[in-house]
This record gives C-alpha cells, sequence and structure tokens, in this order.
C-alpha cells in the first residue's frame, strides 16, 4: 500500500466529503434514535473549509480521498483552565482502507494543527455504544471524560 499523504481539504473534495458525512450518519444511526429519518447533515463542510478557526483535513493514497477530519478552535466553558480547546470530528475512513493505522495518523496531523494555533488541550464526542471508535481513540491517546445522558419525555 502506499503511503498516506495528509493535507487540508480544498473545495474540490467537497462531493467526496459529503459521501463521507453519509457514512458517518450511516454508522451512527444506530446509536441514536434521536437522529431524523432520511437525509441529514451534520456539518457544513464548506464553511469549515474556508474557517479561519477550523481546518478540514483529508488523507490521500495514489491522489484517491480515503479519509477526512476536521479540527475547530472552540471556547472553553470559564470554570476549565484552557480558554480554548480543540474539538475533533467529522473522522472517517473508507471502509476498505481501515485497520491500517490511518485513524492515528489523521489524529496526529488534528493534533498538530491545533498545537500550532496554540492550543493546549484537545476534545471529541463518541457514542458509548461505538466501542470500535473508543477503542480506537483510546490507542491515539484520549482517554474518557464524562458520559452525556439522556431522557426522552415523549
Amino acid at each position: 500500500m502506499s503511503e498516506v499523504i495528509f493535507r487540508p481539504a480544498i473545495l474540490e473534495d467537497l462531493e467526496t466529503l459529503k459521501g463521507f458525512e453519509q457514512g458517518i450518519i450511516k454508522a451512527e444511526r444506530p446509536f441514536n434514535s434521536t437522529l431524523k429519518e432520511g437525509d441529514i447533515s451534520y456539518y457544513d463542510l464548506g464553511e469549515l473549509i474556508k474557517a479561519e478557526d477550523a481546518e478540514v483535513i483529508v488523507g490521500t493514497i495514489d491522489n484517491e480521498v480515503v479519509c477526512s477530519a476536521s479540527v475547530i478552535i472552540r471556547d472553553a466553558k470559564p470554570y476549565f483552565k484552557h480558554e480554548k480547546y480543540a474539538y475533533l470530528g467529522f473522522m472517517f475512513v473508507k471502509p476498505e482502507f481501515r485497520g491500517r493505522g490511518i485513524n492515528k495518523g489523521i489524529i496526529a496531523e488534528l493534533k498538530n494543527w491545533a498545537k500550532a494555533h496554540g492550543i493546549t488541550e484537545t476534545r471529541l464526542t463518541v457514542y458509548t455504544e461505538n466501542e470500535a471508535a473508543i477503542k480506537a481513540y483510546e490507542k491515539a491517546g484520549f482517554e474518557k471524560l464524562i458520559v452525556e445522558m439522556r431522557l426522552g419525555l415523549d
């Protein structure tokens, strides 16, 4: 397998990235009964690509985009030691390229981007039932911090 080359996403990647987003939603739908039926979108990918306080990164193998992720600088709650943090999301690896350490590489790229912007804290969210993702994030150095709970009132 050729080496993965990471680069910032460009608007010409948008259609591929929208497909990746639908792959993420399809994978997460079983974990969240509150998601609307039909086509939905989590991200405004075009705006994320253009934003100065965010970066969408893709990984390519032989000029084929095989993975994506994003990092967004967010304001922290006033009670935290850090004023801002890097929120990681939009992590997707095409199924035929999974299990090759690509996720670890793209997380390293996101962490480097955050450090270059003076950020010292990184966060992400993952469904508690998504054990494969949790294992991948733990392997990359993340630790569980809090569990968000919900109760439907209908």
